[in-house]
């Protein structure tokens, strides 16, 4: 068992040197999984939640992206119980119990924690570990809906304890994020990308090729926000994403018509200038959405390397342009933004214009994530960050402005 297994009165001690939020929240969790599974040594694990700086839904297409860790994690405490379930009990959950001697994907387990464990537990095995039961209690501070991957740190998370428990640490932090997503493919049963998992699981700034997305691309971004004068801003329009399925599916099913005019399945197979020469019959066949769509994901792919490259060479102020451009595009051209048919509550563009109007010609403000609801990203100067945090949050209400800033280290044990 690795040395980093404690005791709860252990790791009081070691939480001493740590700030007073985080000391607390830590003590809360070892106090609680005490109190449900006893007082017996356990490690503690996290993974971060992530935002995504570039590439507006160009990952379902084998594009690029520019996403990062950042400091909001799910955290947990384990231990072995030497049986073959897993059990984990999780701040306003109903626990949850896995037994591992069933390691099928079964249709009533669709949409549930439970499924996403018994991916993980699947995937590890396939891999030839031997997963065995184990206890877990589980917090996080991952902002649930607000586009920053809370269900991807579950993911990363659960891969990296068992990859440490189970494993030997063999499986890298990129292994790791695809367990996750399969996890969520074919057991969660939700078509999502690698982006998010990735994301949390490799920490930092990171841009991603999807090209092969059996082997994505993945490239740590030298590049410090910290020192820029800006900080990172997430803003709640307080908008659900309830009921907007049909409108996320219908932007993959627009683009995969698009596509099938080419005989392909995704646009990272089909070149833009085979698009353009054939624009009249893209028409013809999927319609005018479809199409601006399709020209969004290319331009917006175009852009990820364009903000790589100005981050590299220290150009801040290009950086911005570009960010304010993927927004525009997102919001004329991918059109997510805005519900079909939506007239009196349009939160989500509200969101945006507010915070482009606070920003003035400084600073970048766009759509963050899937869209139709959810959150906003900015990057706003520290002279005018706590006029905008007063000024927004007087619109979307108190605590919907989140500072956030980006985390290095990806999931790890702690």
């Amino acid at each position: 068992m690795s040395r980093r297994f404690f005791t709860a009165m252990e790791w009081r001690k070691a939480f001493a040197a740590l700030p007073e939020g985080e000391r607390e929240r830590r003590q809360k969790l070892a106090d609680r999984f005490v109190q449900t599974f006893g007082d017996k040594p356990f490690g503690l694990f996290s993974a971060p939640g992530r935002t995504e700086i570039g590439g507006n839904h160009t990952d379902h297409e084998n594009g690029c992206v520019l996403a990062a860790a950042v400091n909001l994690d799910t955290i947990a405490a384990v231990a072995e119980n030497g049986s073959t379930m897993i059990r984990l009990h999780s701040d306003g959950y109903r626990p949850c119990l896995v037994d591992l001697s069933n390691l099928s994907a079964p249709i009533q387990e669709k949409n549930t924690t439970n499924a996403l464990i018994r991916g993980v537990a699947a995937a590890f095995a396939k891999r030839g570990a031997k997963v065995r039961g184990f206890d877990m209690v589980m917090t996080s501070n991952v902002l649930p809906g607000s586009g920053l991957s809370s269900s991807a740190a579950v993911e990363v998370l659960l891969g990296v304890v068992m990859n440490t428990l189970f494993f030997g640490g063999k499986a890298t932090p990129v292994e790791i994020a695809q367990i996750g997503q399969f996890a969520e493919n074919v057991y969660f049963g939700k078509p999502s990308g690698l982006m998010d998992q990735t994301a949390s699981s490799v920490g930092g700034l990171v841009t991603i090729d999807f090209a092969d997305t059996k082997n994505p691309i993945v490239k740590p971004v030298a590049f410090d926000f910290a020192k820029t004068g800006y900080h990172l801003c997430i803003l709640d329009s307080g908008a659900s994403h309830a009921n907007l399925t049909g409108e996320y599916t219908a932007i993959v099913s627009e683009l995969r018509a698009v596509c099938k005019v080419f005989g392909k399945t995704v646009l990272g197979e089909v070149p833009e200038a085979d698009f353009w020469a054939r624009l009249p019959e893209v028409r013809a066949a999927c319609g005018d959405r479809a199409a601006l769509r399709a020209m969004h994901i290319y331009a917006d792919n175009a852009r990820v390397k364009q903000q790589v490259a100005a981050l590299e060479q220290g150009d801040f102020d290009a950086f911005l342009a570009l960010v304010r451009e993927s927004g525009q595009s997102s919001l004329n051209l991918l059109q997510n933004v805005t519900p079909s048919g939506a007239t009196a509550h349009q939160e989500l563009a509200l969101t945006i214009a507010l915070g482009e109007k606070l920003l003035g010609k400084r600073g970048a403000c766009r759509v963050h994530g899937g869209g139709f609801a959810g959150t906003a990203q900015a990057f706003v100067p520290d002279d005018l960050l706590t006029d905008f945090v007063q000024k927004t949050e007087a619109v979307l209400g108190k605590g919907h402005c989140h500072v956030l800033s980006i985390r290095q280290d990806g999931g790890i044990q702690l």
